[in-house]
Order: structure tokens, then sequence, then C-alpha cells
């Protein structure tokens, strides 16, 4: 993907991302722990992006396209913060002004 090559973009991760990937771990559903996942975000010189108030405020505004709690907060995040999103989950296409890469 040449967005998330080229190096004068910003990589941004949610915060929510990092606690989806860490409940994930727990529940077996992913083989990675808190040091790999810490490694890779240095790796890869991703900045991690805060959850804030503003954020879960802007859920209450959200249609309710995607029952995914997780997905709900990370579209709200990037709806608010005017950011694109990079998934292969066409649901977050019927968010309008949401922005995907993919």
């Amino acid at each position: 993907m040449a967005a998330l090559e080229n190096p004068e973009n910003v990589l941004e991760l949610s915060a929510i991302s990092l606690a989806e990937i860490a409940v994930k771990a727990t529940l077996g559903k992913l083989r990675l722990s808190a040091a790999i996942v810490r490694q890779a975000v240095a790796d890869l010189d991703i900045r991690i992006l805060p959850y804030t108030a503003e954020h879960a405020f802007h859920l209450f505004e959200l249609p309710l396209h995607h029952g995914d709690p997780f997905d709900r907060q990370i579209i709200a995040q990037a709806l608010f913060e005017k950011m694109p999103v990079v998934t292969p989950d066409e649901n977050f296409s019927l968010y309008k002004g949401l922005k995907l890469v993919w």
C-alpha cells in the first residue's frame, strides 16, 4: 500500500486498536505479546493517537452501521480527527465523511 510506505506520511494507530490487540491476544485469537506489539510500533515509527472524551462523545452521533464496539470507537475517532482509516472492512464505507485507505 503506497500510502503506508510513503515516508512523508505519519502513521498513527488508535489507542483503541492497541486495546483490541491486547483483548484478542488474551483470548488467544492473536499470538502477540505486549513486547512484540511495542517493538513493532517502535520499528514502524507509529504514533499512538490517544482516545479522548471528545472521541467518545462523537459516538452519540454515530449511526449504528457497525456493531463492533472497537470499530465504532475507531470510526468516531477518525471522523472527529478527520483522519483516514486503513481497513478492508466494507462496513466502514457506510459512514459518511470517513476516508478509507485499502
